[in-house]
């Protein structure tokens, strides 16, 4: 059942929507302001999280014209996820095929416009906006990272990745990682990959945002994604924007002080 609210003086109708991903069922919230041909903006949410945890995003871009979704990653929630799938059963590469799956379903929505996409990620969330931004570059306007997860692969070939430790040489069909219980292919599908060149195909815009005590993403790894995106503008006919701002003692996972500071840098980058 859709629901009403109003803030800043924009109606918008908030309404759950589901959409399919092979077999599975996946589930999130739209947020549709007024108006016809509606931009599209879509949030993923990181490691262990849920489609709440970065619902103010969607919200916040809906305020400002986007029809805004956000949702739970298959297998991506260790609480209160509602899409289809077992944690054992998801990686990052599961998740690009789910964003693609809701960036499909926002497209044929007769009130919005297909041609004017922005994807958002937050950690894990962003790594995977980013593979998503990068094999679909010409239908993806603008990218949003707060602190991006780039540092998975080389977590994988350490064998230490969040909670998780294990033998990247024989690694285990389960792996413990704190209260979520991840499979095989978490790691296999991302150790032999190269972030930078997931990434680098995206010619859009950029808004890459990271805090510098992030004690679980190092920002040296945004810095390097930063200048990969750089050069790819660069070589683009119509060059875009690509922007970096480190957030002074920010944590993984923005403090509300920090947040508020990153949304003031979000809604800039918006209106670009």
């Amino acid at each position: 059942m859709a629901a009403w609210f109003k803030k800043r003086n924009t109606k918008i109708v908030r309404r759950a929507f589901t959409c399919k991903r092979d077999r599975l069922t996946i589930r999130g919230t739209e947020y549709r302001p007024e108006g016809k041909c509606l931009p599209i903006a879509i949030v993923s949410h990181g490691f262990m999280a849920f489609q709440d945890t970065v619902r103010k995003y969607a919200e916040t871009m809906a305020e400002m014209g986007y029809v805004s979704y956000c949702f739970d990653f298959c297998g991506g929630c260790v609480v209160k996820g509602k899409s289809d799938g077992s944690t054992t059963e998801m990686s990052v590469m599961t998740e690009v095929k789910d964003l693609e799956a809701v960036i499909q379903y926002a497209q044929s929505m007769e009130y919005s416009n297909p041609g004017e996409i922005v994807l958002m990620g937050c950690s894990q969330g962003g790594f995977v906006s980013a593979i998503a931004a990068s094999r679909l570059n010409d239908k993806i306007a603008k990218l949003v990272l707060f602190y991006p997860a780039f540092c998975i692969p080389d977590d994988a070939r350490a064998g230490r990745m969040m909670l998780a430790k294990f033998d990247p040489e024989n690694i285990p069909e389960i792996i413990h990682c704190g209260p979520m219980r991840l499979g095989k292919c978490y790691v296999k599908d991302v150790i032999g990959v190269d972030p930078y060149q997931e990434i680098q195909d995206f010619t859009g815009d950029v808004l890459i945002v990271h805090g510098t005590k992030d004690k679980i993403v190092d920002i040296e790894y945004a810095k390097r994604a930063y200048e990969i995106y750089l050069k790819s503008n660069e070589m683009h006919k119509t060059p875009g924007v690509v922007r970096f701002v480190a957030i002074s003692r920010g944590g993984h996972g923005f403090s509300p002080k920090h947040d508020k500071e990153a949304l003031i840098y979000l809604k800039e980058f918006l209106l670009i």
